[in-house]
């Protein structure tokens, strides 16, 4: 009874105290729950895909539960509730721009699929893979920089989901993965052009017709789900004549991370088979070719 009568005694005394401790027991307690329905969940779920989405869903449930039970803590009662919410947002708003804006950006993410782990998209001026989108920030393997085409860099580059509001997202994987891409090969005037052309259309039918094939039933529900035009997906060749050489630009379409193997592979073959040709094809590079010397006299006078 003494204790009874002593915590009434302290709840009396120091009622805030009291409060705030109710309050703190609370957020503990949402917390542990939190905690305890994401391990259960990673253990039983033997999807990944499915366990990461269940650990996003709990962890914005549990910033849910936590802003209700302040509002109510602070507000005193349910009939002030929209006084004290319009006094936290007011408050928040001023204080915090930059991260309310990024978890709302991150629901934006999710419920407008902008992208998701798994798609490589430069956002911010920054190129990578997606690896993760959390409530506050976008993590992404990072590509380019130092080294060339579409390689890792090594960086784990972690970007606020607020850039989703402020700039354009390019998305190199949804909907159409697939980009286009170019070869190009200058030749000499004097190269049998028309032979040159069929050994590039050859060897593009027969590195790229398969991602031609899958290309087009992607592009097909491309056209149906947006306002665009049909496009031409197989290999195409075009001819450009320019001050020093005949240039031929080969325009494919190719799995967004295979570009540069995929420009490699062409290259070599395009290389050793027009060598092979006994100089009917020569490639041309921006050389100088003298093709007269100027006489010039010298008049040199004897000693005196």
């Amino acid at each position: 009874m003494d204790l009874i009568e002593a915590l009434k005694h302290f709840s009396t005394e120091f009622p805030v105290l009291v409060k705030i401790g109710k309050y703190v027991l609370w957020m503990g307690s949402i917390f542990i729950l939190i905690t305890v329905l994401r391990r259960f969940l990673k253990k039983r779920l033997p999807n990944v895909g499915m366990r990461y989405r269940s650990q996003k869903g709990i962890e914005v449930l549990g910033y849910i539960l936590m802003l209700i039970v302040t509002v109510f803590f602070f507000s005193g009662s349910i009939k002030d509730f929209g006084l004290a919410i319009g006094l936290l947002t007011a408050g928040i708003t001023i204080t915090l721009q930059e991260l309310i804006l990024s978890i709302a950006g991150s629901f934006f993410i999710v419920l407008s699929k902008v992208y998701k782990p798994g798609d490589r998209i430069e956002l911010n001026g920054i190129k990578g893979d997606v690896i993760d989108v959390d409530s506050i920030y976008t993590t992404m393997m990072e590509i380019g920089e130092w080294v060339n085409s579409d390689n890792y860099s090594g960086r784990i580059v972690k970007i606020s989901n607020a850039f989703v509001f402020k700039g354009p997202v390019y998305n190199y994987s949804q909907n159409f993965p697939f980009v286009w891409d170019e070869v190009r090969i200058p030749i000499r005037y004097s190269s049998d052009v028309e032979l040159a052309k069929s050994i590039i259309i050859e060897i593009a039918t027969k590195h790229l017709s398969e991602y031609a094939r899958q290309a087009q039933e992607e592009w097909k529900s491309v056209v149906h789900k947006y306002y665009i035009e049909d496009a031409q997906i197989n290999p195409t060749l075009a001819v450009t004549l320019t001050d020093n050489w005949i240039e031929l630009d080969l325009r494919y379409i190719v799995d967004y991370k295979k570009r540069r193997a995929t420009k490699s592979i062409l290259n070599e073959e395009i290389k050793h088979r027009f060598h092979n040709l006994e100089g009917k094809v020569e490639f041309a590079s921006a050389t100088f070719e003298i093709v007269n010397i100027p006489v010039v006299n010298v008049k040199t006078e004897k000693p005196i």
